[in-house]
């Protein structure tokens, strides 16, 4: 028996309802969904579909929220599905879920995760949805400044073959920020040392300096980079992710979140959107630890999710039209609109 839980994802998969007179979300079936959508849910079927021949689940589903009421039902009617259920011998329940039921949950700044960082900021391995390019110049000896540079095949975060590389993962996901750059240290530090590699151990705070330094000994020791391939690319993950500037608005992002839940239960509606004002810049104005226009939608997303019950009334009108105002300028003095821009507008 298995329990399997799954989350459509935002945007792409919110159905526009009818108004009034039309079905509210409880009755909302495939039909009622614009083409697109009913093409995206049906691909989503057919995958999930093929994932529980693989495993060999006879399942049983259950939804929350309106889209999710919407999935499951295509998949049971869905007629290779009631095939496979005929003859399935493994159970499991299969929970579906609107991620729209928690939008603070998505847009949401969690905790102090490594794991997290590294699949955020660096970009992602064409092809892929969960994993991502990792760099691998630093162990060549080409010289070149260019972040994008694509002489060098890119790494990647999944190295089944590489057991230290594994661990090493799972403490990036299980452990705080600061224990699993140590990790990555010590887990070099092994390595080097089994190579008989110069490496001088220092303690106290590892710096992504520190671990290049390490990285550089095995450059031109082509045994010992075939060795330790897949922690390498681990540990250049993490100097990338650690000298990224969207780290340091990462952690921005969490101190605002963070300082929001304080301060929410004493400070009117009106007032948080006051504060958030004179934060919003518009291009020419804006340095590199300012916000962006996306940065904005993610923390208005995040603010009017965890406010609760909002008192409406004129004060509160006033602050959301300044607060109208200044996005829409910051928007239209954007140079080059980023995709996600251009999508809303």
């Amino acid at each position: 028996s298995a329990e399997l839980c799954l989350l459509p994802g935002l945007a792409a998969l919110l159905p526009p309802l009818t108004g009034p007179g039309g079905p509210g979300p409880a009755e909302v079936g495939l039909s009622a969904l614009p083409a697109e959508l009913r093409a995206a849910v049906r691909a989503v079927v057919g995958d999930l579909d093929s994932l529980f021949t693989a495993l060999g689940l006879r399942e049983e589903s259950f939804a929350v929220g309106a889209l999710s009421r919407v999935v499951a039902a295509e998949l049971a009617s869905y007629a290779p599905a009631k095939n496979r259920r005929r003859t399935a011998t493994n159970k499991a329940s299969v929970i579906f879920v609107d991620r729209t039921l928690d939008l603070a949950g998505v847009v949401g700044h969690h905790g102090d995760n490594l794991a997290e960082k590294i699949l955020s900021v660096l970009p992602k391995l064409p092809g892929h949805k969960t994993d991502v390019m990792v760099n691998m110049v630093e162990l060549t000896a080409l010289q070149t400044t260019d972040e994008t540079c694509s002489f060098i095949a890119p790494g990647c975060l999944a190295q089944p073959n590489d057991p230290a590389a594994k661990a090493l993962w799972e403490s990036f996901m299980n452990l705080k920020q600061k224990e699993a750059v140590m990790e990555a240290r010590r887990h070099l530090v092994e390595a080097a040392s089994r190579e008989n590699l110069p490496i001088k151990m220092s303690m106290g705070r590892v710096t992504p300096e520190q671990l290049s330094s390490y990285i550089q000994l095995f450059r031109n020791n082509f045994k010992a980079l075939e060795n330790h391939c897949g922690l390498l690319q681990l540990v250049l993950a993490t100097v990338q992710t650690l000298k990224h500037p969207q780290t340091s608005k990462w952690d921005n992002f969490l101190a605002f979140e963070r300082l929001l839940l304080q301060t929410i239960g004493e400070s009117e509606m009106p007032s948080v959107l006051n504060q958030l004002l004179p934060m919003i810049k518009s291009f020419n104005k804006r340095t590199k630890d300012d916000y962006a226009c996306e940065d904005f939608l993610v923390l208005l997303i995040y603010i009017y999710s965890v406010v609760g019950e909002i008192k409406c009334g004129k004060e509160l009108d006033t602050a959301e039209e300044e607060v109208k105002k200044a996005l829409v300028k910051a928007i239209c003095d954007e140079p080059q609109p980023s995709p996600l821009l251009q999508k809303i507008t």
